[in-house]
């Protein structure tokens, strides 16, 4: 089975990643984040174009898979996955990791859910939980708020009992506790393929970690790679497991 997670950027880089989608409609499982559906405008100030309807848009290139939208902000942005319709899903839900109840409406200081689909891929039971972590506006190191928000995940994932693959955009440099949290009773691929960055040469900035796939013990990886493709600032992260 083939997993991909890609923090989308809104589809602000809207052909290119669109095209990607296209030519990777072999992929069991997508995990998307900065997802935007039905939405009347963005949420973001800065000055780039996004795609409003983009979750519409990726279903209609993967006629065969399923979406699954969990909204993050009214019920326009959020987080979303897509599973092939031969994968059978039992449940679906979402996990409250960070609460901003004075969230002004814009940018990107909002609540934040982990999104979670207990699976069974070739009558082997799964669960797939899908993050787009906290931004504070003050790098990706430690916080309160994070070290809390990696708690409650890792309070979640100590209820599941089947193999799970956790993945996302974390907002997390490699080396912090809130990252040993999630890590506990997990293999970090990032670390142990040792990745030198999960961004793409449209991201300014030089923090070049942000996107994790971990793995419980019973998965199998086949394969791990950061693809190349550009489009998004971040890198598709590519995870064939059994």
């Amino acid at each position: 089975m083939k997993l991909i997670t890609l923090n989308i950027w809104g589809g602000h880089v809207r052909k290119p990643l669109l095209d990607f989608i296209t030519a990777h409609r072999d992929i069991d499982v997508f995990c998307f984040q900065e997802v935007y559906h039905n939405a009347p405008a963005k949420i973001s100030s800065e000055d780039r174009a996004v795609s409003l309807q983009i979750f519409s848009e990726l279903q209609a290139l993967l006629p065969e898979h399923k979406g699954y939208f969990r909204p993050v902000v009214g019920n326009i942005y959020g987080i979303g996955t897509f599973v092939k319709n031969s994968f059978h899903v039992l449940n679906e839900g979402e996990v409250s990791i960070h609460d901003n109840p004075v969230y002004s409406g814009s940018g990107p200081t909002h609540s934040r859910n982990m999104q979670w689909l207990e699976c069974r891929i070739n009558n082997k039971p799964y669960t797939i939980l899908n993050v787009h972590g906290l931004w504070n506006g003050m790098g990706k190191s430690d916080s309160p708020e994070r070290l809390s928000q990696s708690r409650r995940i890792r309070h979640f994932m100590d209820t599941i009992h089947a193999p799970k693959i956790l993945c996302g955009d974390f907002n997390l440099k490699p080396d912090t506790e809130s990252m040993k949290i999630l890590e506990q009773g997990m293999t970090n691929l990032i670390k142990t393929h040792k990745v030198a960055s999960t961004r793409t040469s449209l991201y300014p900035k030089t923090e070049k970690f942000a996107d994790y796939i971990l793995i419980s013990p019973e998965i199998r990886s086949n394969r791990f790679e950061v693809l190349k493709d550009e489009v998004s600032d971040h890198s598709p992260l590519l995870l064939d497991f059994a």
